[in-house]
């Protein structure tokens, strides 16, 4: 049904303000409305001349996209517009790009600009894309005559700074930073502080950031948190800890949710478990405990560390479980290798009553693929859009085709792709390229590999799987053509690396360690643990091994791989039946997950993986997995 108009018998100035406040904020839900708004700049006329109203009655025809251009003709008709009349517009103009360019040319043509006026003109061509056009213009309002004291001030500055954090030009920031310190611009305020530390960390700065917060006059838990989260987006983890450890030592700031969640995000990806469950132990203590970023944050931290029990026991300790801590439950469940109860927890979702998100329904997809559960996944898939009207993501396709590729699916797969109304993204080439790694699939990997090449050139993962590919079916001349490519580019492959965390302290290992000081007991332990393994039927798959060499010494190179040097280290120095959990930066190859699940059997322990795709579980002779992964 249309809105209906208010209408107007306007008279006096008092009625027109009268009837501006009570179409203004119809105007701005409704352009219906814009006849009514058109009508009270035309009564305006009768009025003696007043430039406030002329203000009011401009800002009401800038206050919706379709009034504009009766802004922007409005205006002309002012007979004396002051700068407020022309920020009005302007800052109206700068909401959109598409109209940036018509703000400048109201910007260029005014007689006298004041503050608002620059910093409306520059946050404008800083927040659509133009950073470099934003500090060019600051720097001209520092030349102008008469402009640099009544205009450079917090506001301006502040939205130069932020132009130079998105041009992520750190020399034009560090300008910035001695020409307000020296001129005194915004010396007590936290907002200029802030925007100067944050501009220095996204520059890649994170030392002077730290340097910038040490300097602040006040330090509240936003700016602690702050500068937290910086040092973790930095990779700085060690440092990011530390300062979370002086922030419990100041008697007079406490960490709020947001800080706890950070830590606890930090945490997870750093599989730091021990200080997860320190923080854990103070949001506990704390009155912190129900909020709701840090408990979801709290559920992903100890599904990332492979501790499903302890991830139980947060989420029925819950108040009130909201979309956030369900999606982390099943998809915590989908990623240690249990999809059973990933989809049972769906189950139970679903009878929350809480209406699932397209978020949520990656997790569901996920646990089907790592299970195998090809009809199923695809009724989810259909369900995603037919019951709940949810548009298919990117990240839905990917995993439906991750659920095809593992099963050997190709032809399902490539017929969705081809029918994919959105582009496929690098998930989704990736994880076909996965499939084919799997099944030795050389002809689909080739595409797979050509568009994540177009994707992201840069990234080694994608030429080493290209090349294990190869190797796994003997096509070493390929392999060679894959390694020159690397090389002519300067490309090269991460190192393997695998880690283990005993008695607080964590052991680094690569691929063929003897640098570790019990360097000398671990392989005469990995020798009694070949000669058991070759016992129960172990022959080693030297298809994961690169180079065209004698067996003999495939064999030797892969039976050092970092992963299995740290189980048998966790093995010596834990106690006897104790878990070991390993972690590895790369994904585990295929004849290491054979000889881990051998060594659970024959050491009597359980082996906990953690590779850059999942958790396996080895217990037994078996992994959680089920050899599907």
């Amino acid at each position: 049904m249309k809105a209906k108009s208010p209408s107007f018998s306007i008279t006096t100035a008092s009625q027109l303000h009268d009837a501006i406040d009570r179409l203004l904020p119809l105007l701005r839900a409704d352009a219906a409305h814009l006849p009514a708004a058109r009508s009270l700049a035309s009564a305006a006329a009768a009025l003696p001349p007043s430039t406030l109203l002329s203000n009011r009655l401009l800002h009401l025809l800038s206050c919706h996209p379709a009034s504009l251009p009766d802004a922007i003709s409005f205006l002309s008709s002012i007979p004396n517009p002051d700068p407020c009349s022309y920020n009005t517009l302007i800052a109206a103009l700068s909401r959109s790009p598409r109209h940036l360019a018509p703000a400048r040319a109201l910007f260029d043509r005014m007689p006298h600009r004041d503050h608002f006026s620059w910093s409306a003109i520059v946050s404008a061509y800083s927040r659509h894309g133009q950073p470099l056009d934003a500090l060019a213009l600051y720097r001209r309002m520092q030349q102008e005559p008469g402009n640099a004291a009544a205009a450079d001030n917090e506001f301006t500055a502040s939205s130069a700074l932020a132009a130079a954090t998105a041009a992520r030009c750190a020399r034009a920031g560090r300008e910035l930073h001695c020409h307000v310190a020296r001129r005194g611009i915004g010396a007590g305020d936290a907002v200029m502080w802030s925007a100067l530390a944050d501009m220095y960390a996204k520059c890649g700065r994170v030392d002077d950031a730290r340097r910038v917060f040490d300097g602040m006059p006040v330090r509240d838990v936003v700016s602690w948190t702050a500068m937290v989260e910086r040092y973790f987006d930095a990779r700085h983890g060690g440092e990011g800890f530390r300062l979370f450890l002086d922030m419990l030592r100041t008697g007079g700031v406490r960490p709020n949710g947001f800080t706890y969640a950070g830590v606890l995000r930090a945490c997870a990806e750093l599989a730091a478990e021990s200080l997860g469950r320190q923080v854990h132990g103070r949001m506990s203590k704390s009155s912190i405990g129900d909020s709701c970023f840090a408990e979801s944050a709290l559920l992903h931290m100890y599904s990332k560390c492979g501790d499903m029990e302890s991830v139980v026991r947060v989420f029925e300790g819950l108040t009130e479980a909201d979309m956030v801590s369900w999606t982390a439950m099943i998809s915590g469940y989908a990623q240690n290798g249990q999809p059973e109860e990933a989809l049972r927890y769906f189950d139970k979702f679903l009878r929350s009553g809480i209406r699932p998100d397209h978020v949520m329904f990656v997790g569901v997809l996920s646990a089907c693929a790592h299970a195998g559960l090809v009809d199923k996944g695809l009724e989810v898939f259909h369900l995603i859009k037919d019951e709940y009207g949810i548009a298919h993501t990117a990240d839905h396709y990917a995993c439906v085709i991750d659920l095809l590729s593992r099963s050997g699916q190709f032809d399902r797969a490539e017929e969705m792709i081809n029918k994919m109304t959105i582009k496929p993204n690098k998930f989704l080439w990736a994880s076909l390229l996965g499939g084919c790694r799997i099944h030795k699939n050389v002809h689909l990997a080739r595409r797979a590999a050509e568009a994540l090449f177009e994707i992201e050139p840069e990234n080694p993962a994608t030429y080493v799987t290209l090349a294990n590919i190869y190797a796994s079916v003997g096509l070493f001349d390929e392999v060679e053509g894959v390694r020159n490519i690397m090389e002519s580019k300067g490309i090269t492959k991460m190192p393997a690396s695998s880690w283990i965390e005993v008695g607080r302290r964590v052991h680094v290992f690569l691929v063929g360690d003897k640098s570790h000081p019990r360097a000398e007991e671990i392989y005469v332990l990995l020798k009694k643990l070949y000669a058991k393994m070759r016992e129960e039927g172990y022959v080693a798959d030297t298809g994961f091994v690169l180079h065209d060499v004698e067996d003999e010494q495939k064999e030797h190179d892969i039976g050092h791989h970092s992963e299995r040097l740290a189980v048998a280290f966790g093995i010596i120095a834990s106690p006897k039946g104790a878990a070991i959990k390993i972690f590895k930066n790369l994904r585990i190859c295929g004849d290491c997950h054979s000889a881990i699940k051998l060594i659970s059997q024959i050491a009597q322990r359980e082996i906990i993986v953690r590779d850059s795709n999942r958790f396996h579980h080895f217990k037994n002779g078996s992994c959680s997995c089920k050899d599907y992964w």
